[in-house]
């Protein structure tokens, strides 16, 4: 009996004390959490592949992402250095994806060349599926990030 009433006054004064903690937060606490902007950004870079991906969206009234990235440094020559990322969402708002590839190794003048670069923003209600894979040689097969035109 004497238990069962120290958890019962226990469990009151908790629910006193949040009770009072919520009441003392400003009106303009209030106001600035709703007016706040929905944003999710990852951005990731393998600097041994030379290559970076950013998946950003902002604004959204929904979104439902399944992002899978795979980085690989190539280091002891066990594999090629890889970044790779497997997109797939549903967006109603605004998402921005960008990735970049540049040589690992710089030029004479200590600048790394930018081999490909893609920005591509979208507005509105869209589903995206995308597969990126950028390495820091050819050899993975599977093809070319893009075929040049003629």
């Amino acid at each position: 009996m004497f238990k069962m009433r120290k958890v019962q006054l226990f469990l009151v004064f908790m629910v006193v004390t949040v009770a009072l903690t919520a009441a003392e937060l400003p009106a303009s606490f209030y106001e600035a959490m709703g007016t706040m902007k929905n944003e999710n950004v990852l951005c990731v870079k393998n600097y041994n592949a030379g290559a970076s991906i950013t998946e950003s969206y902002t604004d959204f009234e929904s979104l439902d992402k399944d992002t899978v990235i795979v980085s690989r440094s190539g280091e002891n020559n066990s594999s090629n250095a890889l970044l790779q990322a497997s997109i797939n969402s549903l967006v109603v708002g605004k998402a921005q994806l960008d990735w970049q590839s540049v040589n690992p190794y710089p030029d004479i003048k200590g600048r790394h060349t930018v081999l490909s670069r893609n920005e591509e923003n979208l507005t509105g209600a869209f589903s995206i599926e995308r597969f990126i894979q950028l390495a820091s040689n050819s050899s993975l097969g599977g093809g070319p990030e893009w075929l040049p035109c003629g």
